[in-house]
């Protein structure tokens, strides 16, 4: 897709969120920001009618509790049964027990579109030897662009390791983006961020490799166009916010750093 920022700001899906309570406002104005419209309905009474009239479910297991896996089951599999996308952010998979069962059984019972995670979080998820250390990534023991392609593969689905350098893959192409400044992991929530930015370009691409792939370049665009204007991490977000509002197509295309492989 040739203009995807374009299409977002004109159609306004909407973004549904069962998300991490630690960084839910910033995803909700992340989203808007980037012209999207940014829902959050936790409660199992309602959040699969709220997937039914949304066009991407965005799910985070940052403050997960068995109540809301719950919730992201029934959302998940009214947007399966939908056809929308569906984004797994694994925020600290590989820390506890419990968040591993739990990332398991959703993976095991409901269809994910796209999975996102650091190296750890992604090499854990696909049984690879790694620790979390709380929602930080660490060193894993293997290389990530083949474990990137490989749990693609094994789940039928894309797969995006976040670090230094962004890792997309649906099995068979690969992307390596490398835009994006170290202000970033400066900020809590910029992981959490990039997985609803990734719902709102799912949400409009049907090439959901190709959305993640453009919504991790946009982002890191923008977050080195605020580097240009901050002196730290609290204007950094200021401008963050800022940079993404008046982002373009056109301004992207020129600062993209995208490998194919």
């Amino acid at each position: 897709m040739n203009e995807p920022l374009k299409t977002i700001r004109e159609t306004k899906p909407l973004i549904h969120h069962i998300t991490n309570w630690v960084t839910i406002y910033d995803c909700a104005n992340m989203t808007r920001a980037f012209g999207a419209l940014p829902v959050m309905a936790h409660a199992p009474e309602e959040c699969a009618d709220m997937t039914k009239i949304s066009s991407a479910l965005v799910l985070n297991i940052g403050t997960l509790t068995s109540e809301i896996i719950d919730s992201m089951l029934l959302s998940a599999a009214a947007a399966n049964e939908k056809k929308i996308p569906v984004v797994l952010d694994a925020v600290g998979v590989g820390a506890t027990k419990f968040r591993d069962e739990m990332a398991a059984k959703i993976l095991g019972l409901v269809h994910i579109d796209i999975i996102k995670g650091n190296y750890s979080e992604i090499a854990k998820l696909a049984g690879e030897k790694a620790e979390t250390k709380g929602v930080e990534a660490t060193a894993i023991n293997a290389d990530p662009e083949k474990v990137a392609k490989a749990f693609a593969k094994a789940e039928s689905c894309i797969v995006v390791m976040t670090g230094k350098e962004d890792i997309i893959s649906d099995g068979n192409k690969t992307f390596i983006v490398k835009n994006g400044h170290e202000l970033m992991g400066s900020i809590v929530g910029t992981g959490c961020m990039a997985a609803s930015i990734i719902g709102s370009f799912a949400s409009v691409n049907p090439d959901y490799c190709d959305a993640a792939k453009d919504a991790l370049c946009y982002f890191g665009v923008a977050g080195e166009l605020a580097a240009e204007k901050s002196s730290g991490p609290g204007s950094f977000k200021v401008h963050l916010y800022d940079e993404v509002f008046n982002l373009s197509d056109e301004k992207v295309k020129d600062m993209m750093k995208v490998e194919e492989k």
